[in-house]
């Protein structure tokens, strides 16, 4: 009976997520450019020359100069400067919606492999539903009721984010629960919140954390997107996607580095995200069968 009853070895709770990073060079590579994005974001303050918000009209659109690596923006503000702190907004955004879709879809998912019947049909039937609206769309219309800035994309981005949460977890969750151990602990009498919460959570944990690598990736790409279209972070306050927005007319004068800067950091680290999140999943995959 012990044997049936405590969970496969390579299903412990106690497994270690570090054991997962070992994929190689370009994994390892962009495991230390997202160190290097959160390092940067935390340090901004410090590693910025120049107040990233301070104008300086004299020196509009300067190339790259000892006093400028990167050059400055039509009003003078030093790009180099503006990048560090907009690490801050493009990380956080993200983050926020991560963690709140991920512990949202978390939990109706779980719900709804474990409850089965009239339950899981609803709380199905009710992600579908919000699967079928596009995010950027809830995102421009909340945007119109609360007003720009941050909150309101993250909110629509959470909202559009937890069905795909959501439905992974109930899947994993369901195989999980067919598990001969799941049965073994309900039958010594263990309720259902402790076995969910005591070992089929720890055991979906690595490949809920692998998908939310790469739901990173995808809301840092779509609040970027909201930012330049206008309806997120608002100048003068530096952001990436805002950057953007505000670096096409330099792009007609010949100056690309305001435009182009901030798109190679959204692009590094949004691939960086989904290499993380693939190989994370290809460990995963290949240590269940």
């Amino acid at each position: 009976m012990t044997s049936t009853t405590s969970a496969p070895p390579y299903r412990r709770p106690g497994l270690r997520v570090l054991r997962l990073f070992g994929q190689g060079p370009l994994f390892a590579v962009s495991v230390a450019v997202l160190a290097l994005l959160v390092l940067v974001a935390l340090l901004a303050p410090v590693l910025a020359p120049y107040d990233p918000e301070a104008l300086d009209l004299s020196a509009s659109l300067v190339g790259t100069t000892g006093d400028h690596l990167l050059g400055t923006d039509q009003s003078g503000r030093d790009i180099l400067s503006r990048l560090l702190h907009g690490a801050r907004t493009g990380l956080l955004g993200p983050l926020l919606v991560v963690g709140v879709s991920t512990l949202l879809g978390t939990l109706l998912g779980v719900v709804a492999a474990w409850r089965g019947g009239w339950v899981d049909t609803m709380l199905s039937r009710s992600m579908d539903l919000v699967f079928a609206i596009p995010g950027l769309l809830l995102a421009i219309l909340l945007v119109s009721v609360v007003g720009s800035g941050l909150t309101a994309p993250v909110i629509a981005m959470s909202v559009a984010y937890t069905p795909y949460v959501g439905r992974l977890v109930r899947g994993i969750a369901r195989q999980e629960k067919a598990r001969p151990y799941i049965e073994a602990y309900r039958v010594q009498g263990w309720s259902g919140w402790t076995v969910c919460v005591r070992h089929l959570l720890p055991n979906i944990a690595p490949t809920v954390f692998a998908q939310s690598a790469m739901n990173f990736g995808y809301a840092l790409m779509d609040l970027a997107a909201l930012s330049f279209l206008g309806f997120g972070v608002q100048p003068p306050a530096a952001d990436w996607g805002a950057m953007i927005n505000e670096g096409q007319a330099a792009v007609l004068q010949g100056a690309m580095l305001p435009a182009l800067a901030p798109s190679a950091c959204i692009v590094l680290a949004v691939v960086a995200f989904g290499i993380v999140g693939e190989g994370l999943a290809d460990r995963i995959a290949k240590r269940e069968r």
